[in-house]
């Protein structure tokens, strides 16, 4: 009935929960960030990295991003919203998913953008 989808081409998990959850035809795809990036100032390779993270995962599963019905986008800086929304946009080209985007206080790693997803096969 649920089925834990783990790849070596995205973080690991830094805390008790799995990178997806497959539950019947309905993937969970947890927050995804790209800590190793956000010190950078490029926050455009650290959006982009993301949206690998998360086009990995979604490999694992057997889907890609069309398969995307759902997306949460947590930024730590509001300001960021069109730099991370010119990444974000690319990766939909029609049907884009349902979506928002919200400013928090704080992200982990202290990141720059978090963003999670929904996928239906």
């Amino acid at each position: 009935m649920k089925q834990i989808i783990y790849t070596e081409k995205a973080p690991a998990p830094i805390g008790p929960y799995s990178q997806a959850v497959l539950a019947g035809n309905t993937l969970y795809v947890s927050g995804q960030i790209a800590f190793e990036l956000s010190t950078s100032g490029d926050l455009k390779a650290e959006a982009q990295k993301v949206m690998e993270n998360i086009g990995n995962i979604l490999a694992e599963a057997g889907m890609n991003y069309e398969n995307i019905v759902k997306s949460s986008i947590f930024l730590k800086n509001m300001d960021d919203f069109g730099l991370v929304n010119e990444v974000y946009g690319s990766y939909f080209t029609s049907m884009p998913p349902a979506r928002e985007t919200v400013q928090v206080a704080k992200l982990p790693k202290d990141v720059n953008v978090e963003i999670s997803v929904i996928a239906v096969q």
